[in-house]
């Protein structure tokens, strides 16, 4: 369990101050212009030094990335675009740090920034967060106020940031998406190479990184990446948000150290399982889009990317959806996979395509109108997706049903064994007139 010393959100519930005078008090904007005095170099290094790994979902080396960005200006401006865009169904994190904490959102912004060469910074938020969007924008402008960011500001380094609000399209979470929209332009994925870090927004040297990924920034270099690295297990290091809904008794989002047993999780923070843990059926581990894992796995299971990968599932963005027994599993998987047919962009044929179909053949299987056969046809047409379009959703909509038919076959067999008898026993010979 991670002790309390250790935890870099501390006003994650909002017991407190969240603005400047609060977060000042928790130790946000101290020392940080001696921070930036060590360059570039000395903060990407810290950062790489730390072991962080990208919290948005991809789990990407997040010093490495930033590490991308071009070393010598050609004369076009550089960006940070953060993405809040918070739409992974079950995931609730970003919204609170956003919330409860939003300076040291904002104080990340600024060291990352300067690590990157980058002036100007671009929040780019959920378009139905509007509470949380006018508390970033408060703490944006108290920042300002007190010239902690803007022209001139108190650590030398001009900078400035700007809140962008999205219009509630899923598929502008990834991230050239998320550019696209920002330019003033459908959401659509571009095509990679070029990526961002040459070739991003309006065409410029762009670095886009996780609220979550940027917030922990700030306390890496005050405390030394060492210190974040001895948390947690190897590869997989530092604290991490945990967002726990489902059949719990109390969900919760929670600061805990990677690589927490599950178990430790829902029982010490949720208050167990709906009816104990022996009333598990299954757990989404990482939020919507990976695949999920049946109770039987899920005893000593610790959290982070790599067991969780072991187990061909993922941490995500550690949304962790806890389904007891009395869950409808194919439907609650068939609601899913209605959501990325939804979301879905159409710019890929796969998915345009595959999502609908999927989503088509499920929902019969939740009645068990289907022959047993297509179940290895419609796991077939998962492979044919995955992999195959610009960006992850065709992975993320495919993912949820691989799991599905990995874990639970013999329950799509056993409904569609159930219908087929009663349709034989509904069905009536009538003489000919």
């Amino acid at each position: 369990m991670l002790a309390d010393k250790d935890r870099i959100f501390r006003n994650l519930y909002g017991r407190h101050d969240w603005r400047l005078a609060g977060a000042r008090s928790r130790g946000s904007w101290d020392g940080t212009k001696q921070i930036l005095e060590r360059g570039r170099d000395g903060i990407i290094d810290e950062v790489k030094k730390s072991g962080l790994r990208g919290r948005g979902g991809a789990g990407f080396p997040t010093g490495l990335k930033w590490s991308f960005m071009p070393k010598n200006s050609d004369g076009r401006p550089h960006y940070l675009v953060v993405n809040a865009d918070e739409s992974e169904p079950g995931t609730c994190k970003d919204r609170e740090i956003m919330r409860n904490d939003p300076h040291l959102l904002l104080e990340g912004c600024l060291i990352a920034g300067f690590s990157m060469a980058a002036h100007t910074a671009y929040i780019y938020i959920r378009g139905e967060f509007l509470h949380e969007a006018h508390r970033v924008q408060q703490a944006i402008d108290e920042a300002y106020e007190a010239r902690l960011i803007g022209k001139d500001n108190v650590h030398g380094w001009d900078f400035d940031i700007f809140l962008h609000r999205g219009a509630g399209a899923y598929i502008c979470g990834e991230e050239t998406a998320l550019l696209e929209s920002l330019e003033g332009k459908k959401g659509l994925p571009r095509l990679k190479p070029p990526f961002p870090a040459n070739v991003g927004l309006w065409g410029n040297p762009t670095t886009v990184s996780n609220v979550e990924s940027v917030a922990v920034a700030p306390d890496i270099m005050r405390r030394g990446g060492a210190w974040f690295a001895s948390i947690g297990r190897p590869n997989n290091t530092g604290t991490k948000l945990f967002c726990i809904s489902g059949h719990v008794n109390k969900p919760c989002t929670v600061e805990e150290a990677m690589g927490v047993p599950l178990r430790e999780l829902i029982e010490t923070h949720c208050g167990g399982v709906r009816g104990g843990w022996d009333n598990l059926l299954a757990v989404i581990p990482g939020g919507a889009s990976v695949p999920l894992l049946p109770a039987e796995q899920c005893q000593n299971l610790p959290m982070d990317f790599d067991a969780l990968r072991e187990l061909k599932s993922g941490l995500g963005t550690a949304a962790v959806i806890v389904m007891d027994k009395s869950t409808d599993v194919i439907k609650a998987i068939a609601r899913l996979a209605y959501f990325y047919k939804h979301e879905s962009c159409g710019q890929c044929t796969p998915c345009r395509e595959g999502t609908g179909w999927m989503w088509r053949v499920l929902s019969r299987m939740v009645r068990g109108e289907a022959h047993k056969r297509e179940i290895d046809m419609l796991l077939e047409v998962t492979y044919q997706i995955e992999g195959h379009t610009i960006c992850a959703l065709g992975d993320a909509a495919a993912w949820p049903i691989q799991g599905l038919i990995r874990h639970f076959r013999p329950v799509i067999e056993r409904r569609i064994d159930e219908f087929t008898a009663r349709a034989k026993d509904d069905f009536v010979l009538e003489a000919a007139e």
